[in-house]
C-alpha cells in the first residue's frame, strides 16, 4: 500500500477510519447489552486498536526510508519517531498492567456503571481523534488555520471527556456505592479512569503548546512537532479503546 496521497484522499482516509470506529464502537455497544460475547468484544477492541494505530498513529512511519546525513531534519525526525515509540511502548505496560489488574480482580464482571453515560465519553474521544487527525493532515498540507481550528475543536471534546469523566461519571459511580474504598470493583474503575484522565491532561496541554506554535509559524516547514502531540493524543485513545469495554461490557455486574 502507497502512503503517499493528496490533500483529499488524506482527509476522505480519516473519516472512513472514523466511520469504521463508530460502527465498531455501536457494535460492541451492542453485543454487551444484548448477548455479551467477550470474545467478540475482545476481537472488536483489537480491529479498533490496530485502525488507530495504523492509520491516526502512522506505525507504518517507523520504517521510513530517512536520506541524508544525521544533521538532517528528516533523519532527526525519524530518531524522535522512534523514541517517541518507545516511550509509548514503556507507558503501555502502566496501562496493560491495570488491565491485568482489572481482569485478575473481577473476572468476567465490571461494576454497575452507567452503560450510555460509558458510550457517550467513549464516543466523544472517538470523534477528538478524528479531528486530531485532520488538523495534522491540514498541517502537513500547509493549512494552518485549518490545523489550529481543527485542534481547538479536538481540545474542546477532549475536555469534554475529561471533565465528563471527573464530574459526571465519578459523581455517579459514587451514588452507586463505588468508590476507591468500597470494593474491588471501585478501587479498579477509579484507578484506571483516574491513570487515564491524567494522561488526557497531558494531551490537552500538548494541544495547547502546538496550537500556539502553530500560531506563530513553527511548523510551516518543520511539522514533527504536530505528529509527536497527534500519535501521542491517538495513543490515549487506543488506551480508552481497552479500558471502555474493559471498565463498561466485559461480563456481568459485580456484585
Amino acid at each position: 500500500m502507497s502512503h503517499s496521497q493528496d490533500k483529499s484522499s488524506m482527509l476522505g482516509q480519516g473519516v472512513f477510519i472514523f466511520v469504521y470506529l463508530a460502527v465498531l464502537t455501536v457494535l460492541e455497544f451492542g453485543i454487551a447489552i444484548t448477548f455479551n460475547s467477550t470474545p467478540i468484544l475482545v476481537a472488536v477492541a483489537l480491529v479498533k486498536a490496530v485502525l488507530v494505530v495504523y492509520y491516526y498513529m502512522h506505525i507504518y512511519k517507523l520504517n521510513a526510508d530517512h536520506e541524508g546525513d544525521e544533521s538532517s531534519y528528516e533523519y532527526k525526525s525519524g530518531t524522535n519517531r522512534v523514541g517517541l515509540w518507545l516511550f509509548l511502548i514503556s507507558d503501555s505496560f502502566v496501562f496493560g498492567g491495570l488491565l491485568a489488574m482489572r481482569i485478575n480482580l473481577l473476572g468476567l464482571s465490571h461494576p454497575n456503571l452507567n452503560q450510555y453515560l460509558g458510550l457517550f465519553v467513549t464516543s466523544v474521544l472517538l470523534i477528538s481523534s478524528f479531528f486530531m487527525n485532520r488538523g495534522e493532515t491540514l498541517m502537513q498540507n500547509g493549512d494552518r488555520k485549518g490545523f489550529i481550528t481543527n485542534t481547538i475543536i479536538t481540545f474542546i471534546f477532549g475536555l469534554a471527556f475529561l471533565l465528563g469523566v471527573i464530574f459526571v461519571e465519578w459523581p455517579n459511580a459514587i451514588r452507586e456505592e463505588i468508590t476507591p474504598s468500597s470494593s474491588v470493583a471501585g478501587a479498579a474503575f477509579f484507578m484506571m479512569t483516574g491513570m487515564h484522565a491524567f494522561h488526557v491532561l497531558s494531551g490537552l496541554i500538548f494541544l495547547i503548546i502546538i496550537m500556539r506554535n502553530a500560531s506563530r509559524g513553527l511548523y510551516d516547514e518543520k511539522q514533527y512537532p504536530v505528529e509527536a502531540a497527534a500519535v501521542y493524543w491517538h495513543f490515549v485513545d487506543v488506551v480508552w479503546i481497552f479500558f471502555y469495554p474493559a471498565l463498561y461490557l466485559v461480563g456481568v455486574i459485580f456484585k
